[in-house]
């Protein structure tokens, strides 16, 4: 795979000592391992890189061969494993080097392969964000300002002398069946297997300090009260260089002065006076981006329902769009003029004045009321 030298690969001199290669090679694994770098093809060969040169460099004889023939030797020795191009994955690098790992791989990504030395995960942070129904409706790009535990540059680790890095103790029982071995995360390193050999100031016991970092998170259109986005990686940095927490977003929806939500659906309370509600009128109505006119027919009832399709919120999950619901309110004066109250006098026998719903609109009345009863 790497033609570079595998000391420059693993940044060793060729004197170092095996556990200073080890030491090394765990380090780079770490830093470049698939689960703190999410579909990030450089970091992964990177790490197939590091563990192609451990794999020589770890092997006394394999060694031996590469400080005398190059790559090529390296290749002979291998038998067709890293050095020798057999294109080893992902699951074979964590069963041939577990140790590296404390026997434990990463503790996470599927790959972990029994009991040993963790990776600690750093918990997870939740900030809650209010959005405009305009913010809901197109999708938006917001930047969150968030109080976090970081690594701080310039930490070293080392192997934990309790537990050697495995991050488990080994006890053996006698027992009336003999003697009983057991393990138990090592109480000296909480299972780690690292402890902290050089901290910089600022740095808790854990090699982390807190700082302000600012993220920027992506909203899909169509989000909903109370849905939690999670942004991967961005929570609390892990304990002794582990595995960075969960960034978890809450939406939280701001009210509308004028169009009202249901799921993918808007609605909208549209007044009109009598005479525009009698004599017919252009009716505007709010949109989530502009307006859109209406006609209103003469002789519209009030509690009428106009529906404009498409114009409500696109489902999150990209299954269309809502619509925009306009409900006609037929409004009454409670103030009249002397001239105004003579007017309607004029007309209050009039037969076009007396209520006369049609046969479609007692049905709908009917069931109205023995909904209501």
């Amino acid at each position: 795979m790497s033609k570079r030298d595998y000391y420059d690969v693993l940044g060793v001199s060729k004197s170092a000592d095996a556990k200073e290669i080890k030491k090394s090679y765990r380090k780079l694994a770490l830093k470049y391992h698939p689960d703190k770098n999410p579909d990030n093809d450089a970091a992964e060969d990177k790490f197939k890189e590091a563990a192609e040169a451990y794999e020589v460099l770890s092997n006394d004889d394999k060694r031996a061969r590469y400080d005398r023939f190059g790559h090529q030797g390296a290749a002979g020795a291998a038998g067709g494993g890293f050095g020798g191009g057999g294109g080893m994955n992902m699951d074979d690098i964590f069963s041939q080097f577990g140790d590296v790992f404390g026997g434990g791989g990463f503790g996470g990504g599927g790959r972990s392969r029994g009991r040993g030395r963790r990776v600690v995960k750093g918990s997870d942070l939740r900030v809650k964000i209010k959005l405009s129904l305009k913010d809901v409706a197109l999708g938006v790009t917001k930047k969150i300002k968030v109080n976090k535990l970081v690594n701080v540059e310039g930490v070293t680790y080392d192997d934990c002398s309790a537990c050697n890095g495995q991050g488990v103790v080994t006890r053996v029982m006698q027992t009336m069946l003999g003697a009983m071995q057991t393990q138990a995360t090592c109480p000296t390193c909480s299972g780690s297997g690292k402890f902290i050999d050089k901290r910089p100031n600022g740095a808790d016991a854990q090699g982390l300090k807190r700082q302000e970092e600012v993220i920027e998170v992506k909203i899909p259109a169509g989000v909903e009260e109370g849905m939690q986005l999670k942004v991967s990686g961005k929570g609390n940095a892990g304990p002794f260089d582990g595995i960075a927490g969960d960034l978890l977003v809450v939406i939280e929806e701001e009210n509308d002065t004028d169009l009202k939500r249901d799921s993918e659906n808007l609605h909208y309370e549209a007044y009109i006076n009598f005479a525009d509600a009698a004599l017919g009128a252009d009716l505007f109505v709010p949109l989530i981006e502009g307006k859109a006119k209406l006609k209103i027919e003469a002789g519209t009832q009030s509690g009428k329902m106009l529906r404009l399709k498409g114009k409500g919120i696109p489902n999150v999950n990209g299954y269309g769009k809502g619509d925009l619901f306009v409900h006609i309110n037929v409004w009454t004066p409670q103030k009249l003029s002397k001239d105004e109250k003579s007017i309607l006098e004029k007309y209050r026998t009039s037969e076009n004045f007396k209520p006369n719903p049609t046969r479609k609109e007692k049905g709908f009345f009917d069931k109205m009321k023995d909904f209501f009863h």
